[in-house]
């Protein structure tokens, strides 16, 4: 696994316009020329960002051999972020969406889960401390950053996790395939947690039972027996804030 790195000429530009705190420092290769040289220095300087030129060796050493297109970030150290805590925070009388993953292994299936829950508006996502993808650069990459800015809550165990929220008056929903009703069949609950479950095996058994309501996305091709586990919750998602935006 790669140090706590931003890698890529679009995630780092946008780290720096966006999040520009979270990182400590910027590392360009010395093939790297204008005009995308430029715009980074000049984005660098104005948020107080320091740089340095390496050889592209360097880079590659720190990535691991992985596509990095000479330009990486060393990230400051992300403050983790404790589920009560978060809870208080929240505004009891607004819609609130958070995104619970039981047990999502692939890095790419985190980031682009973390990419749709920014876009949908959800406050935060939250995820297994084992049996679990961890907010690598790859899932910062795959998330176009949005694994930055996001809340990212890590927990013990998902189904306790469930319990918790439920007692801040989420009602939670779990996706699965073999439920008997749609997310279309009624409208989400305005305080929602949606439940996704891993790649394949979906949600478990302890997690589906512990959830409030389960729903599934209708599928018409017999064909197909599940979707991809972004992809899901990117549909459940949207259902969400179409019905509260």
């Amino acid at each position: 696994m790669t140090e706590d790195i931003c890698r890529g000429r679009k995630p780092v530009l946008d780290l720096l316009a966006k999040t520009p705190s979270r990182c400590s420092k910027l590392l360009i290769a010395n093939n790297v020329r204008p005009p995308f040289l430029d715009e980074l220095l000049d984005l660098a300087r104005s948020v107080n960002v320091t740089w340095q030129i390496v050889a592209p060796e360097a880079l590659d050493k720190i990535s691991l051999g992985e596509k990095h297109q000479g330009v990486i970030c060393r990230l400051t150290q992300a403050k983790v972020v404790e589920l009560d805590e978060f809870l208080k925070g929240i505004n009891s009388s607004s819609p609130a969406l958070v995104v619970v993953l039981d047990h999502i292994e692939d890095p790419h299936n985190l980031g682009a889960v973390i990419r749709s829950a920014e876009a949908g508006g959800a406050l935060c996502v939250i995820y297994a401390k084992r049996r679990s993808a961890i907010p690598n650069d790859t899932v910062i990459k795959t998330s176009a950053g949005a694994s930055l800015r996001v809340p990212l809550i890590p927990v013990a165990n998902i189904t306790r996790t469930i319990e918790k929220l439920k007692a801040a008056n989420f009602w939670t929903v779990g996706l699965d395939a073999k439920a008997s009703s749609s997310i279309w069949s009624e409208k989400l609950p305005e305080k929602c947690a949606l439940v996704i479950g891993a790649e394949g095996e979906g949600l478990s058994r302890l997690v589906s039972e512990s959830c409030d309501m389960l729903r599934k996305i209708p599928i018409k091709d017999e064909g197909v027996s599940s979707l991809n586990a972004s992809v899901a919750a990117a549909l459940g998602i949207f259902e969400w804030t179409r019905s509260y935006e």
